[in-house]
């Protein structure tokens, strides 16, 4: 396997640090973009554990990350909306972008919504218009039917610390199986009054074109009750 070094790793802001380190996720997002399957990187400064998974890798050795054919979170600072699918298919990982399939509605009813301005763009979503994205099981299955109950789990427990640590206005899960897999499996779709890691929940269904039952129509409104609340679709000008 390849090895190289990663020069770039925001040095001067250590990942111990919580406010400078909020930038490393989408540092790491580009450099799994740039990384092929299986290549290994060295680190040069620590980056936490949930961190490296986040961003799609897992730890090879002590400062050397492995890039895995999953996706990885687009987060940052000052988020409105985090989005929360299931997680990856394989064909959405071997993309590059979730939601990849041309059966899946998620960014025609988004971009209808004014969730989002551009299609395709996960990058995009975050610096334009403050929208996240994340899944709560990295492992990328040609189907979520093979997950199971204890990963769902154990990954809505690593997306609940990184909102609390990030503060989204709004979380929004796109499947209702994940939620009730790992939070109230009487939960139906809407705000959830839990609320999930000090940001208001929404859960919607999935958006998969498996899913014949839920309308694109209704798709669009449901992520437009999820953006409602903020009152505006003021564009995040800066970088994160």
């Amino acid at each position: 396997m390849a090895l190289r070094v990663w020069p770039t790793l925001l040095s001067d802001t250590p990942a111990s640090n919580g406010g400078g380190a909020s930038s490393l996720p989408l540092a790491l997002a580009h450099l799994h973009a740039d990384t092929a399957v299986g290549e290994t990187v060295t680190v040069r400064v620590p980056v936490p554990e949930e961190l490296v998974i986040g961003a799609g890798f897992e730890l090879a050795a002590p400062g050397v990350i492995r890039r895995v054919r999953t996706l990885a979170d687009t987060v940052g600072p000052g988020m409105r909306v985090l989005v929360c699918g299931l997680n990856p298919s394989v064909f959405s990982a071997d993309a590059g972008f979730g939601y990849a399939r041309a059966g899946n509605r998620f960014w025609p009813a988004a971009q209808a919504s004014g969730l989002v301005t551009s299609i395709r763009d996960s990058v995009g979503a975050l610096e334009v218009d403050g929208v996240g994205m994340t899944d709560l099981v990295k492992r990328a299955t040609p189907s979520a039917s093979e997950l199971t109950a204890e990963e769902y789990q154990a990954g809505a427990a690593r997306v609940q610390r990184l909102v609390t640590w990030l503060q989204p206005r709004v979380v929004l899960f796109v499947g209702l199986s994940g939620w009730r897999a790992a939070i109230d499996r009487r939960a139906g779709p809407g705000w959830q009054r839990s609320g999930f890691g000090g940001a208001r929940a929404y859960v919607m269904p999935s958006t998969s074109g498996l899913n014949a039952r839920t309308s694109r129509a209704e798709l669009e409104a449901h992520m437009g009750e999820a953006i409602r609340q903020e009152g505006s679709r003021a564009r995040k000008t800066r970088s994160v």
